[in-house]
C-alpha cells in the first residue's frame, strides 16, 4: 500500500456530553512544520489543545493536560489507523460541565480524530530516493539520459581524475528501472550507491 498524505487542512467537530471536540489536521512535511501548525490552531480559551503528528518514523503525541494516554495516543492511533503519513491532527476541547473518564476521553479525542481523517481528501505520497553515481566520463550522456527518462533531479556533479560523480534525486518507484537502464547502456560500468532512506 503506498502512503498517503491528506490532500488540504480538514476539520470535524462533534459534542459529548456538552463537551466540544473539534479536530483540525493538515499534512506536514516536517516535525516543525507540525508544531507551526499546532501553535496557529490552537485556542487558548478552550479547556484542552491536544495533539499528535506523524511523519515517517518521527512521531510526538500530547495529552495537555487530559489524563496521561487519553488524548494524544488516541489521536496518532486515529493517524496511523487510517494509514496516513505526513499528517498533524490538533484536538481542541471545550469542558461542557460533564466528566467523561478515561474510556470516554479516549473514545471523543479517537473517535474525532478518525473520523475528521477518515472524511478528508487524501494525495498520494511519492517517496524518493538519493542515489551516488560514479562513471567513466564517456557514459555521460547515458546516464544523464537515463535520469532524465526516470524523473532525476541532479544534485550536483563533479569530475576528477577517477571519472564522473553526480548526485540526484528520484522517486523510488523507479530506482530499479533506472539501475536497469544504466547497467544496459555503459555495460554495467555504472557505480549506483543509493545514500538515504525513504523519506
Amino acid at each position: 500500500m503506498s502512503a498517503a498524505t491528506l490532500a488540504a487542512e480538514v476539520s470535524h467537530e462533534i459534542e459529548v456530553k456538552h463537551s466540544r471536540f473539534l479536530t483540525l489536521a493538515a499534512p506536514v512535511a516536517t516535525p516543525e512544520a507540525a508544531l507551526a501548525f499546532l501553535a496557529r490552531v490552537s485556542d487558548p480559551a478552550a479547556t484542552h489543545n491536544c495533539w499528535a503528528y506523524r511523519i515517517g518514523g518521527q512521531y510526538r503525541f500530547n495529552d495537555d493536560g487530559e489524563p496521561s494516554g487519553t488524548a494524544g495516543r488516541p489521536i496518532l492511533a486515529a493517524i496511523d489507523g487510517q494509514g496516513l503519513d505526513q499528517v498533524v491532527a490538533v484536538v481542541t476541547r471545550w469542558y461542557g460541565g460533564i466528566k467523561l473518564g478515561a474510556g470516554g476521553l479516549v473514545r471523543a479525542y479517537g473517535g474525532c480524530a478518525a473520523e475528521c481523517l477518515r472524511r478528508a481528501e487524501r494525495r498520494a505520497l511519492i517517496v524518493s530516493r538519493t542515489v551516488a553515481l560514479r562513471y567513466p566520463f564517456e557514459h555521460t550522456g547515458a546516464v544523464h539520459a537515463a535520469l532524465a527518462a526516470h524523473g532525476a533531479d541532479k544534485l550536483d556533479e563533479r569530475y576528477d581524475a577517477d571519472g564522473a560523480h553526480l548526485r540526484a534525486r528520484l522517486p523510488e518507484s523507479g530506482l530499479d528501472a533506472l539501475k536497469a537502464q544504466l547497467r544496459d547502456a555503459t555495460r554495467d560500468r555504472v557505480r549506483l550507491l543509493v545514500e538515504d532512506a525513504p523519506d
